[in-house]
């Protein structure tokens, strides 16, 4: 694979320069989030011509370009693009410009509730694109800021990185007219991504397909154990014929008794339950061959259905090799073999890609009804909310994490509700009071004008053996004593995050 890098400072300025003459004034139609690197925006101008502006984070290829058409997009819209999608409904682009003499290129949007600014840095593997309000308050971010710059936080205000400018470089398509120069750039990019891409999707399908095979496997041998184990069906009816027969020479408590076989002339010992009259000890001996013989035709269905399978995924299996084998794979193909319903399940269950960047989301393992509900915070947490008994269960034990921090009204039986930290151990006032404001709203107290709430860090809250659904332990934590403000609680409930899986929409 060619060695490839993202735009220099000199053409950043150039692609700024260009797309200034392009988008300024146009309103955004769509917006795709094609991965964890690359954003689309699509904006009609006033003239009614379509402009899809790729902004790039990847580490080898970061860059802000211009593609011919609007791509695909992905099934289930990410986090991020969620987040952007309802900040940035029709709005209008204001401006472009660089930040900081700096490979960081800002889109300057306006939408119905203020200003917005898209920031794309180009930092090498830190690369990432960020969303800032009006204020320069940074909200949110495509690639986790622990993986790009841990320095900067959502909530707090944007810092240009520390880090000494880059050399401009050189514009390595200084002689292509403007006109041809972003297909150019695509076409520098595009065909090390597309390979980058393939690779990617081929490791992902050979990972999945021996996942499945020996799943597959491991469950087939263990039905032909549990298959061997049922054919001693027949033997207990032999041994249960010959009991009956002899039922009066069985004293009660004997442990075993011996009789001879009448057919073959053989003796044979068959146990006996002392604590059972023969009577009993001969039910229990036919319910276990009716149940074995049960079992056993059961386990022929079973096996051969499972037999099946193996050969179908042999055959399916052998048809991505011949694929994947060629000198030159065909990368549509591929993708093609992997959005048939079997592989695309197969890549779902073992071998999906990352998480998008953004904050954990809780999408993807758990039920619908278990997941819980999500709020964006004033200051850019998430809240999240228990929807059942199980659900709290679900979000307390499983979902919450390090510094997460534990809601729960004192005295009311309520939902769970975590504020999700980030690892911060001083979150925002704002965000504890409207994660208060949740607790106390999901409870049976949700009318009443002032409230104790208890507050703990989650590695304070435990689940007990065998205790109910929805039951918890908290040790230690503080009460804060919340005055209710309904507007606080109305901003608060505004800001529901859909969840990023549609059965729960």
């Amino acid at each position: 694979m060619p060695a490839v890098s993202g735009l220099s400072l000199r053409e950043l300025e150039r692609a700024v320069a260009l797309l200034e003459r392009e988008l300024v004034g146009a309103r955004l139609d769509k917006l795709v989030q094609l991965d964890d690197a690359r954003l689309v925006l699509c904006f009609r101008a006033a003239s009614g011509e379509r402009r899809h502006l790729l902004l790039c984070c990847d580490s080898a290829s970061a860059r802000l370009s211009l593609l011919p058409e609007k791509p695909q997009a992905p099934r289930t819209p990410p986090a991020f693009a969620q987040y952007l999608r309802k900040q940035l409904g029709r709005a209008v682009c204001s401006g472009l410009r660089l930040l900081g003499g700096d490979r960081q290129a800002v889109i300057s949007l306006r939408a119905a509730d203020g200003e917005w600014d898209l920031l794309l840095s180009i930092l090498g593997p830190r690369s990432n694109v960020y969303i800032l309000d009006g204020e320069g308050i940074l909200r949110e971010s495509l690639r986790p800021l622990a993986r790009t710059r841990r320095t900067l936080s959502r909530g707090e205000p944007w810092r240009n990185p520390d880090t000494p400018a880059p050399p401009p470089g050189e514009d390595r398509w200084r002689d292509v007219a403007d006109a041809g120069w972003f297909a150019a750039v695509e076409a520098h990019f595009g065909a090390a991504e597309g390979e980058a891409r393939s690779d990617d999707l081929v490791r992902r399908l050979e990972t999945a397909l021996a996942r499945q095979a020996r799943g597959l496997a491991r469950k087939l041998e263990v039905l032909r154990r549990d298959r061997q184990d049922a054919e001693g069906a027949e033997a207990d009816r032999r041994r249960g014929e010959l009991l009956k027969a002899s039922l009066e020479r069985v004293t009660r408590g004997a442990r075993e008794v011996t009789l001879e076989d009448w057919d073959t002339g053989e003796s044979v010992t068959i146990a006996l339950d002392p604590r059972k009259s023969p009577q009993q000890n001969l039910e229990a001996l036919f319910k276990r061959y009716r149940k074995r013989l049960r079992a056993r035709d059961h386990l022929d269905a079973q096996i051969a259905d499972l037999a099946l399978q193996l050969r179908e995924h042999e055959s399916l299996a052998a048809e991505f090799r011949a694929l994947a084998d060629l000198e030159a794979p065909d990368a549509e193909a591929l993708a093609r073999f992997a959005e048939r319903p079997e592989p695309r399940r197969l890549l779902a269950r073992y071998a999906s890609r990352a998480p998008a960047a953004g904050p954990r989301a809780p999408s993807g393992g758990p039920p619908a009804r278990l997941r819980p509900r999500r709020y964006r915070s004033s200051p850019g947490l998430e809240i999240w909310v228990g929807r059942s008994d199980e659900g709290n269960d679900l979000l307390t034990t499983r979902l919450a994490r390090g510094n997460d921090l534990f809601f729960h009204l004192d005295g009311s039986p309520g939902s769970h509700v975590v504020l999700r930290t980030e690892g911060r151990s001083d979150p925002p006032s704002e965000a504890l009071l409207e994660a208060a404001e949740l607790a106390v709203h999901f409870s049976r107290a949700k009318n009443a004008s002032r409230a104790d709430v208890h507050v703990a860090p989650i590695k304070q809250v435990s689940k007990p053996k065998g205790a109910k659904p929805g039951l918890v332990w908290v040790r230690g934590g503080r009460s804060l004593s919340l005055r209710r403000e309904p507007e606080r609680l109305a901003r608060i409930l505004a800001a529901r995050i859909e969840d990023s899986d549609p059965a729960d929409a």
